[in-house]
């Protein structure tokens, strides 16, 4: 588990004004968090792919908003994140929870790093999100890191700092649940 008390300490430490996105399972705990702190303010959407825009006037507007989705809703999301975060070069940082990291990384170590194609993403208990995250990611130019634990946090900050040094989104992903 990692502690999401301490990721909320790392999100005031960059001075982050902002949390926009969806909650999830995983995320529940930092949400929590976030409504009670009379610093932070989060802004709750009903799709994820309104979580890039709503993120995107705020950062326009003088804020500094950081993003919360979970895998499956970044990839939903799409054309959003693509049109409105990506192409418009804003210095995002999007902590996205990992829906179907273990049982990916279990897979992966039995049957190695194989290709994506109908086979694999149809494979019966595999989470077929998982299967296609990271490469989409990759796809979009989209640098990331994971946030495996609590001695993983100074990654939140690497992040950050490395999307408003390029001008660009950079996902952090969140390897477990938030507690």
């Amino acid at each position: 588990m990692i502690h999401a008390s301490l990721v909320l300490q790392e999100l005031k430490k960059l001075n982050v004004t902002h949390v926009v996105g969806l909650p999830d399972n995983s995320s529940a705990a930092l949400i929590t968090l976030l409504g009670c702190d009379p610093d932070m303010n989060f802004v709750a959407v009903a799709r994820e792919g309104e979580a890039f825009a709503i993120a995107a006037g705020l950062w326009i507007g003088g804020k500094t908003p950081v993003v919360l989705i979970q895998n499956t809703g970044f990839l939903e999301s799409g054309d959003g994140f693509r049109g409105t975060a990506v192409r418009m070069r804003i210095p995002l940082l999007c902590l996205i929870t990992y829906r179907g990291y273990r049982k990916l990384r279990s897979w992966q170590v039995r049957h190695g790093e194989s290709e994506l194609n109908a086979d694999t993403l149809s494979c019966a208990g595999q989470d077929s999100a998982a299967l296609v995250t990271e490469p989409t990611l990759a796809a979009w130019g989209v640098p990331f890191d994971f946030l495996n634990d609590d001695g993983c946090l100074m990654k939140i900050a690497e992040a950050f700092n490395k999307a408003n040094a390029q001008l660009q989104p950079v996902a952090v992903m969140v390897t477990d649940e938030l507690g």
